[in-house]
């Protein structure tokens, strides 16, 4: 056991300090599991443009059925005494999850007053504050970049030091956070004594606005209506656009993670639950070109960086997607001719690989803020 397991502080629902106008946690009556909220849902939660709210996420990790549905139990196996109570309770809800759900736990949606088809919603990041000391990162059988090659135990075997509860395949990785030269890094068990280290980057894998449908809509795949985009930039700090397709928007979050590497290529990140603190603001339709240009879809915006993505379940596409979308971005919102546009694209931005593991697949291009200072 390592000592910051039991020294650190562990925000349990609506303790500690809730710096938002409207406080939410995530209970079996505030969220869904596996699905995303839609023009039929009702809302949780009522907030005016421009306030904020703070959320209790909670990761699925630990609740899933391949863990055992005992996030107590679980846990322990790691000598995790202080569990979240919203996890024990959640896992001990009558609501049903399987993996053509998702696994998700989805907290809202929450009506922003005024919202309406054609407006952009604005997501500031103002805060996010981890819950707990400790995560998981796990690789399923049928997911992941290489499904079908890992994990290499088809049978869970519970001889692994890692695990000894899991079973369908699922291998899961517990991994801890500790204070490293200053700087908070997550580590993992890499045997024979050794520990592998890699920077805590916190942020929601999963934020979105209702789509425009009355269709259950599952949580893994993302869409224009972002969902689980996992854009690993939209920390503390940045700020997401999200189409509005709903009247209220009908606003939610989840998937919270500690890390996460481009791609996400075991299946999850740094899986762990976490305070966030976000403010939303309605922007006029009429306003979206100021802001995104010609831009489709999400849009996160960091001190440094532009970052329009691209969605499509072929890569090729999601690529392309991406590419167009950052021309319009540039062209729309600056009035940079679309052949320029592109030759600088070529030439200047990076287009990452947000995530290979969600069915559909993610692409984000990296705009320099600096290279434009002339225009902003």
């Amino acid at each position: 056991m390592t000592p910051s397991l039991t020294d650190s502080l562990i925000l349990q629902p609506g303790t500690g300090h809730i710096p938002g106008d409207v406080y939410l946690a995530t209970t079996p009556g505030s969220a869904l599991w596996g699905w995303l909220p839609n023009a039929a849902s009702s809302s949780v939660a009522e907030l005016s443009s421009g306030r904020t709210i703070t959320i209790d996420t909670l990761s699925h990790e630990g609740l899933l059925e391949d863990q055992g549905r005992n996030p107590e139990g679980y846990f322990r196996q790691f000598d995790v005494a202080d569990v979240l109570q919203d996890a024990v309770d959640m896992a001990a809800s009558d609501k049903t999850n399987s993996p053509e759900d998702g696994p998700h736990v989805v907290t809202g949606p929450i009506h922003v007053s005024g919202a309406k088809p054609g407006d952009v919603l604005k997501i500031d990041i103002l805060q996010l504050a981890r819950r707990v000391p400790y995560g998981i990162i796990s690789n399923r059988h049928g997911f992941g970049a290489l499904a079908g090659e890992y994990p290499e135990d088809m049978n869970s075997t519970p001889s692994r030091h890692i695990d000894s509860m899991v079973r369908d395949g699922t291998v899961s990785h517990f991994s801890w956070v500790e204070e490293h030269k200053g700087f908070e890094v997550g580590l993992i068990d890499a045997g024979q004594g050794r520990r592998a280290r890699f920077p805590i980057e916190p942020f929601l894998g999963l934020m979105g606005t209702a789509p425009a449908t009355s269709t259950p809509v599952p949580s893994s795949p993302p869409a224009e209506y972002g969902g689980n985009i996992d854009i690993k930039h939209a920390v503390e700090g940045s700020t997401l656009y999200l189409p509005v397709l709903t009247e209220g928007a009908g606003f939610y979050a989840g998937d919270p993670h500690f890390a996460q590497g481009n791609g996400e290529v075991a299946l999850t990140a740094l899986e762990a639950s976490l305070r966030a603190t976000l403010r939303l603001t309605v922007l006029p339709g009429s306003d979206k070109g100021e802001t995104l240009g010609g831009a489709h879809g999400p849009v996160v915006e960091t001190a440094a960086h532009w970052i329009p993505t691209g969605l499509d379940p072929d890569l090729n596409i999601a690529v392309q997607n991406a590419t167009r979308n950052a021309i319009a971005f540039l062209h729309d919102r600056f009035g940079v001719p679309r052949s320029v546009a592109l030759a600088y694209l070529s030439a200047g931005a990076d287009f990452e690989v947000s995530q290979v593991v969600d069915g559909v697949k993610g692409i984000h291009c990296m705009i320099r803020k600096a290279d434009w200072t002339a225009w902003v």
